[in-house]
Protein backbone atom coordinates (compact mmCIF):
# COMPACT_ATOMS: atom_id res chain seq x y z
CA UNK A 1 0.00 0.00 0.00
CA UNK A 2 1.12 3.69 -0.18
CA UNK A 3 1.75 6.02 2.15
CA UNK A 4 -2.05 7.78 1.61
CA UNK A 5 -3.73 4.50 1.12
CA UNK A 6 -2.07 3.37 4.92
CA UNK A 7 -2.86 6.82 6.63
CA UNK A 8 -6.36 6.42 5.16
CA UNK A 9 -7.19 2.82 6.35
CA UNK A 10 -5.26 3.91 9.73
CA UNK A 11 -7.64 7.17 10.26
CA UNK A 12 -10.79 5.66 9.72
CA UNK A 13 -10.93 2.08 10.81
CA UNK A 14 -7.85 2.50 13.73
CA UNK A 15 -10.37 5.19 14.78
CA UNK A 16 -13.05 2.99 15.19
CA UNK A 17 -10.82 0.06 16.78
CA UNK A 18 -9.30 2.71 19.09
CA UNK A 19 -12.92 3.68 20.76
CA UNK A 20 -13.95 0.11 21.49
CA UNK A 21 -10.42 -1.13 22.93
CA UNK A 22 -9.62 2.06 25.30
CA UNK A 23 -12.90 0.89 27.10
CA UNK A 24 -10.78 -2.47 28.28
CA UNK A 25 -7.09 -0.13 28.64
CA UNK A 26 -5.68 -0.34 32.27
CA UNK A 27 -4.75 3.23 33.62
CA UNK A 28 -2.62 1.57 36.59
CA UNK A 29 0.40 3.94 37.56
CA UNK A 30 3.55 2.55 36.06
CA UNK A 31 6.09 3.42 39.49
CA UNK A 32 8.33 0.98 40.51
CA UNK A 33 7.83 -1.12 37.38
CA UNK A 34 11.53 -3.19 36.20
CA UNK A 35 11.12 -4.41 33.08
CA UNK A 36 13.17 -6.91 31.33
CA UNK A 37 11.93 -6.78 27.68
CA UNK A 38 11.06 -3.56 26.39
CA UNK A 39 9.49 -2.30 22.81
CA UNK A 40 10.08 0.91 21.14
CA UNK A 41 7.34 1.75 18.10
CA UNK A 42 8.64 3.87 15.28
CA UNK A 43 7.59 3.63 11.92
CA UNK A 44 7.74 6.77 9.81
CA UNK A 45 10.34 8.93 8.39
CA UNK A 46 14.38 8.61 8.97
CA UNK A 47 14.44 12.08 10.02
CA UNK A 48 12.13 11.31 13.11
CA UNK A 49 13.18 8.15 13.61
CA UNK A 50 17.16 9.71 14.02
CA UNK A 51 15.38 11.76 16.87
CA UNK A 52 14.33 8.83 18.82
CA UNK A 53 17.55 7.91 19.51
CA UNK A 54 18.43 9.84 22.88
CA UNK A 55 15.45 8.91 24.31
CA UNK A 56 15.78 5.70 23.36
CA UNK A 57 19.78 5.55 25.22
CA UNK A 58 17.75 7.68 28.25
CA UNK A 59 15.91 3.92 28.52
CA UNK A 60 18.51 1.84 28.37
CA UNK A 61 20.19 3.71 30.89
CA UNK A 62 17.38 4.01 33.48
CA UNK A 63 16.77 -0.11 32.59
CA UNK A 64 20.22 -1.46 32.34
CA UNK A 65 19.57 -4.50 32.34
CA UNK A 66 16.38 -5.03 29.78
CA UNK A 67 16.61 -5.47 26.19
CA UNK A 68 15.03 -2.70 24.21
CA UNK A 69 13.47 -4.42 21.01
CA UNK A 70 12.45 -1.76 18.38
CA UNK A 71 9.41 -2.30 16.05
CA UNK A 72 10.34 -0.25 12.41
CA UNK A 73 9.16 -0.73 8.52
CA UNK A 74 11.48 -1.10 5.96
CA UNK A 75 12.02 2.85 5.53
CA UNK A 76 13.72 3.51 8.70
CA UNK A 77 14.90 0.24 10.26
CA UNK A 78 18.76 1.11 9.15
CA UNK A 79 18.67 4.12 11.81
CA UNK A 80 18.99 1.56 14.71
CA UNK A 81 21.61 -0.57 12.31
CA UNK A 82 24.33 -1.61 14.75
CA UNK A 83 22.97 0.96 17.42
CA UNK A 84 23.84 0.17 20.79
CA UNK A 85 21.30 0.77 23.34
CA UNK A 86 18.96 -1.58 20.93
CA UNK A 87 18.96 -5.41 21.16
CA UNK A 88 17.29 -6.60 18.15
CA UNK A 89 15.71 -4.57 15.10
CA UNK A 90 12.05 -6.43 14.10
CA UNK A 91 10.36 -5.38 10.85
CA UNK A 92 6.74 -4.68 10.47
CA UNK A 93 4.92 -4.48 7.43
CA UNK A 94 1.88 -2.44 7.23
CA UNK A 95 -0.70 -4.84 6.59
CA UNK A 96 -3.07 -6.54 8.50
CA UNK A 97 -1.21 -10.14 8.55
CA UNK A 98 2.20 -8.74 9.20
CA UNK A 99 0.41 -6.55 12.43
CA UNK A 100 -1.67 -9.93 13.38
CA UNK A 101 1.50 -12.03 13.41
CA UNK A 102 3.28 -9.35 15.69
CA UNK A 103 0.41 -9.45 17.88
CA UNK A 104 -0.02 -13.10 18.32
CA UNK A 105 3.82 -13.82 18.94
CA UNK A 106 4.89 -11.15 21.03
CA UNK A 107 4.57 -10.25 24.61
CA UNK A 108 6.50 -7.70 26.22
CA UNK A 109 6.79 -5.63 29.94
CA UNK A 110 6.55 -2.41 28.95
CA UNK A 111 5.63 -0.71 25.26
CA UNK A 112 6.66 2.21 24.43
CA UNK A 113 5.02 4.06 21.78
CA UNK A 114 6.89 7.12 19.94
CA UNK A 115 4.47 7.31 17.01
CA UNK A 116 2.55 10.36 17.91
CA UNK A 117 -0.56 9.66 15.47
CA UNK A 118 -0.57 6.55 13.34
CA UNK A 119 -3.50 4.47 15.44
CA UNK A 120 -2.04 1.04 14.47
CA UNK A 121 1.08 1.24 16.89
CA UNK A 122 -1.31 2.08 19.97
CA UNK A 123 -3.40 -0.84 18.38
CA UNK A 124 -0.05 -3.11 18.83
CA UNK A 125 0.86 -2.16 21.73
CA UNK A 126 -2.38 -2.52 23.79
CA UNK A 127 -1.65 -5.86 22.89
CA UNK A 128 1.79 -7.03 23.13
CA UNK A 129 2.34 -4.73 26.29
CA UNK A 130 1.93 -5.35 29.82
CA UNK A 131 2.92 -1.15 30.68
CA UNK A 132 2.36 1.29 27.51
CA UNK A 133 3.14 4.47 27.37
CA UNK A 134 2.75 7.30 24.57
CA UNK A 135 1.26 10.32 23.51
CA UNK A 136 -2.19 11.52 24.87
CA UNK A 137 -3.69 12.71 21.80
CA UNK A 138 -7.28 12.01 19.89
CA UNK A 139 -8.69 8.47 20.72
CA UNK A 140 -5.30 6.15 20.78
CA UNK A 141 -4.30 8.36 23.89
CA UNK A 142 -6.64 6.41 25.63
CA UNK A 143 -4.74 3.07 25.00
CA UNK A 144 -2.08 3.84 27.37
CA UNK A 145 -1.17 3.01 31.07
CA UNK A 146 0.51 6.48 30.95
CA UNK A 147 0.21 8.97 28.38
CA UNK A 148 1.78 12.49 28.06
CA UNK A 149 0.67 15.30 25.65
CA UNK A 150 2.48 15.80 22.59
CA UNK A 151 4.68 19.27 22.87
CA UNK A 152 4.94 20.94 19.51
CA UNK A 153 6.34 24.12 20.70
CA UNK A 154 9.60 22.05 21.32
CA UNK A 155 12.06 20.14 19.88
CA UNK A 156 11.09 17.05 19.05
CA UNK A 157 14.30 15.36 21.03
CA UNK A 158 12.38 16.92 24.23
CA UNK A 159 9.17 15.28 23.13
CA UNK A 160 10.86 12.30 22.87
CA UNK A 161 12.48 12.39 26.05
CA UNK A 162 8.91 13.54 28.02
CA UNK A 163 7.45 10.21 26.58
CA UNK A 164 10.48 8.22 28.11
CA UNK A 165 9.90 10.23 31.31
CA UNK A 166 6.75 9.02 32.42
CA UNK A 167 8.84 5.88 33.65
CA UNK A 168 11.88 8.30 35.08
CA UNK A 169 14.03 7.64 32.03
CA UNK A 170 16.23 11.38 31.57
CA UNK A 171 19.26 12.46 29.56
CA UNK A 172 20.95 16.11 28.81
CA UNK A 173 21.05 16.03 25.09
CA UNK A 174 23.40 18.63 23.19
CA UNK A 175 24.32 17.14 19.95
CA UNK A 176 22.07 13.53 18.35
CA UNK A 177 24.02 10.15 18.47
CA UNK A 178 25.29 9.28 15.17
CA UNK A 179 23.88 6.56 12.83
CA UNK A 180 25.50 3.28 11.62
CA UNK A 181 27.07 1.63 8.67
CA UNK A 182 28.71 -1.58 7.83
CA UNK A 183 32.32 -1.51 6.00
CA UNK A 184 30.97 -2.49 3.18
CA UNK A 185 28.58 0.70 2.96
CA UNK A 186 32.05 2.61 3.54
CA UNK A 187 33.79 0.35 0.81
CA UNK A 188 31.27 1.96 -1.63
CA UNK A 189 31.33 5.08 -0.50
CA UNK A 190 34.84 4.80 -1.32
CA UNK A 191 34.81 3.61 -4.67
CA UNK A 192 32.17 6.81 -5.84
CA UNK A 193 34.53 9.37 -3.90
CA UNK A 194 37.05 7.79 -6.12
CA UNK A 195 35.16 7.06 -9.48
CA UNK A 196 34.40 11.16 -9.19
CA UNK A 197 38.28 12.20 -8.34
CA UNK A 198 36.60 13.77 -4.27
CA UNK A 199 39.65 12.98 -2.09
CA UNK A 200 40.61 15.75 -0.70
CA UNK A 201 38.19 18.23 -1.85
CA UNK A 202 35.41 20.36 -0.24
CA UNK A 203 32.36 18.53 -0.35
CA UNK A 204 28.95 19.87 -0.16
CA UNK A 205 26.21 17.76 0.02
CA UNK A 206 22.99 19.37 -1.16
CA UNK A 207 19.34 17.82 -0.84
CA UNK A 208 16.68 19.43 -2.87
CA UNK A 209 14.22 17.12 -2.38
CA UNK A 210 12.04 15.94 0.22
CA UNK A 211 9.50 12.75 0.94
CA UNK A 212 6.54 12.21 -1.00
CA UNK A 213 4.24 13.97 1.45
CA UNK A 214 4.33 17.81 1.21
CA UNK A 215 6.19 18.36 -1.73
CA UNK A 216 5.98 21.97 -0.84
CA UNK A 217 8.91 21.61 1.33
CA UNK A 218 11.27 21.73 -1.78
CA UNK A 219 12.89 25.24 -2.77
CA UNK A 220 13.61 26.44 -6.04
CA UNK A 221 15.76 24.37 -8.58
CA UNK A 222 16.99 27.73 -9.64
CA UNK A 223 17.70 28.34 -6.37
CA UNK A 224 19.63 25.61 -5.70
CA UNK A 225 21.90 25.70 -8.49
CA UNK A 226 22.69 29.41 -7.86
CA UNK A 227 24.08 28.48 -4.79
CA UNK A 228 25.93 25.54 -6.18
CA UNK A 229 27.29 27.81 -8.84
CA UNK A 230 28.67 30.20 -5.95
CA UNK A 231 29.82 27.84 -4.05
CA UNK A 232 32.20 26.54 -6.40
CA UNK A 233 33.08 29.75 -7.92
CA UNK A 234 33.91 31.16 -4.46
CA UNK A 235 35.04 27.36 -2.38
CA UNK A 236 36.21 25.34 -5.11
CA UNK A 237 33.55 23.09 -3.51
CA UNK A 238 32.32 20.09 -5.18
CA UNK A 239 28.69 19.58 -4.96
CA UNK A 240 27.33 16.22 -4.67
CA UNK A 241 23.15 16.34 -4.67
CA UNK A 242 21.62 13.90 -2.37
CA UNK A 243 18.74 12.30 -3.43
CA UNK A 244 16.59 8.64 -3.33
CA UNK A 245 15.97 6.85 -6.23
CA UNK A 246 12.15 8.51 -6.96
CA UNK A 247 14.30 11.96 -6.95
CA UNK A 248 16.81 11.19 -10.39
CA UNK A 249 15.11 13.46 -12.42
CA UNK A 250 14.29 15.89 -10.01
CA UNK A 251 18.23 16.23 -8.69
CA UNK A 252 19.44 16.07 -12.43
CA UNK A 253 17.01 19.05 -13.45
CA UNK A 254 19.11 21.04 -11.12
CA UNK A 255 22.67 19.48 -11.63
CA UNK A 256 21.68 20.40 -15.28
CA UNK A 257 21.93 24.59 -14.35
CA UNK A 258 25.20 23.74 -12.59
CA UNK A 259 27.88 25.21 -14.81
CA UNK A 260 30.75 22.42 -13.27
CA UNK A 261 31.67 20.20 -10.61
CA UNK A 262 28.21 18.85 -9.58
CA UNK A 263 27.56 15.04 -9.18
CA UNK A 264 24.36 13.58 -9.10
CA UNK A 265 24.27 10.64 -6.77
CA UNK A 266 20.23 9.97 -6.09
CA UNK A 267 19.55 6.70 -6.53
CA UNK A 268 23.59 5.58 -5.90
CA UNK A 269 23.41 5.09 -2.34
CA UNK A 270 21.15 2.87 0.01
CA UNK A 271 19.86 4.80 3.44
CA UNK A 272 23.09 3.40 5.26
CA UNK A 273 25.21 3.86 2.38
CA UNK A 274 23.90 7.33 2.63
CA UNK A 275 24.52 7.59 6.23
CA UNK A 276 28.75 7.18 5.17
CA UNK A 277 28.54 8.97 2.78
CA UNK A 278 27.26 12.22 4.45
CA UNK A 279 30.76 11.99 6.87
CA UNK A 280 32.40 12.73 4.18
CA UNK A 281 31.11 16.05 3.65
CA UNK A 282 32.04 19.11 4.65
CA UNK A 283 28.45 20.67 4.91
CA UNK A 284 25.01 19.77 4.07
CA UNK A 285 22.55 22.00 2.50
CA UNK A 286 18.89 20.64 3.10
CA UNK A 287 15.11 20.90 3.24
CA UNK A 288 13.72 20.25 5.94
CA UNK A 289 14.06 16.06 4.98
CA UNK A 290 15.75 13.24 6.20
CA UNK A 291 19.16 14.03 5.10
CA UNK A 292 19.35 16.96 7.08
CA UNK A 293 18.44 15.30 10.03
CA UNK A 294 21.61 12.81 9.11
CA UNK A 295 24.00 15.13 8.29
CA UNK A 296 23.24 16.77 11.92
CA UNK A 297 23.46 12.95 13.66
CA UNK A 298 27.03 12.54 11.59
CA UNK A 299 28.23 15.75 13.19
CA UNK A 300 28.45 17.61 9.56
CA UNK A 301 27.86 21.12 9.46
CA UNK A 302 23.94 21.57 8.47
CA UNK A 303 21.86 24.18 6.96
CA UNK A 304 18.42 23.50 7.31
CA UNK A 305 15.41 24.89 4.87
CA UNK A 306 12.15 25.18 6.61
CA UNK A 307 8.98 26.97 5.14
CA UNK A 308 5.65 24.38 5.80
CA UNK A 309 7.18 23.49 8.89
CA UNK A 310 8.99 25.03 11.56
CA UNK A 311 12.63 24.59 13.23
CA UNK A 312 10.98 24.85 16.81
CA UNK A 313 10.50 21.49 16.36
CA UNK A 314 12.44 20.05 13.51
CA UNK A 315 15.78 22.31 13.39
CA UNK A 316 19.41 19.97 12.54
CA UNK A 317 20.40 19.41 16.17
CA UNK A 318 23.05 20.09 17.66
CA UNK A 319 25.88 23.81 18.25
CA UNK A 320 26.24 25.40 15.35
CA UNK A 321 23.96 24.20 12.57
CA UNK A 322 21.95 26.75 10.92
CA UNK A 323 17.66 26.75 10.16
CA UNK A 324 16.59 29.34 7.52
CA UNK A 325 13.09 30.38 8.21
CA UNK A 326 11.39 33.26 7.56
CA UNK A 327 7.77 32.92 9.48
CA UNK A 328 5.09 33.52 7.22
CA UNK A 329 1.65 34.09 8.80
CA UNK A 330 0.27 30.81 7.14
CA UNK A 331 3.29 28.47 8.39
CA UNK A 332 3.51 26.56 9.82
CA UNK A 333 0.82 24.48 8.26
CA UNK A 334 2.38 20.49 8.81
CA UNK A 335 1.25 19.44 12.15
CA UNK A 336 2.68 15.73 12.02
CA UNK A 337 1.29 14.55 15.55
CA UNK A 338 -2.07 15.90 14.18
CA UNK A 339 -2.00 13.53 10.96
CA UNK A 340 -1.82 17.24 9.13
CA UNK A 341 0.98 16.86 6.25
CA UNK A 342 -1.07 19.21 3.64
CA UNK A 343 0.61 20.49 0.16
CA UNK A 344 -0.02 24.49 -0.10
CA UNK A 345 -3.27 25.74 0.00
CA UNK A 346 -2.76 28.64 -2.17
CA UNK A 347 -3.25 27.80 -5.83
CA UNK A 348 0.05 27.22 -8.34
CA UNK A 349 -1.17 31.05 -9.84
CA UNK A 350 -1.36 32.63 -6.74
CA UNK A 351 1.42 34.56 -5.73
CA UNK A 352 1.59 33.11 -2.30
CA UNK A 353 1.81 29.71 -3.58
CA UNK A 354 4.58 28.16 -1.57
CA UNK A 355 5.74 31.82 -0.52
CA UNK A 356 6.89 30.34 2.96
CA UNK A 357 10.26 28.61 0.68
CA UNK A 358 9.84 31.22 -1.87
CA UNK A 359 11.29 34.14 0.98
CA UNK A 360 14.19 31.85 1.27
CA UNK A 361 16.87 33.83 -1.16
CA UNK A 362 19.86 32.43 -2.63
CA UNK A 363 21.67 35.35 -0.03
CA UNK A 364 20.37 33.55 2.84
CA UNK A 365 21.97 30.27 1.87
CA UNK A 366 24.83 31.75 1.14
CA UNK A 367 25.40 33.92 4.07
CA UNK A 368 24.74 30.96 6.27
CA UNK A 369 27.27 28.83 4.66
CA UNK A 370 29.59 31.44 5.25
CA UNK A 371 28.82 31.58 8.88
CA UNK A 372 29.19 27.71 9.28
CA UNK A 373 32.84 28.14 7.60
CA UNK A 374 34.10 30.75 8.74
Amino acid sequence: MNVNTIKFFDKYLGNIACGFLRMFSSKSELEGINPSRILVLQFWGVGETILTLPAIRALGKRFPKAKIDVLATSRNKDVYFMNDDVSNILELKLGVGSVLKFILKNKYDLVVDMEEYLNVSSIISFFVGVNRIGFLDRIRGGMYNKAVFYNDKQHTIDTFLDLVSLVDAKLKVNKLIPVKYSKDDAKLVSGFMKEHDLGGNFIVGIAPGAAESARSRIWSMARYAKVANELVSKYDAKIIFIGNDKEKEHVQNVVNLVKKNAVNSAGVFSLKQLFAFVKKCNVVISNDSGPMHIAAAQGVKTIGLFGPNTPVRWAPYGVGNISIYKNVFCSPCIHTHLGIVPECKWAVTDERHVHCMKNISVEDVLEGFKKLVS
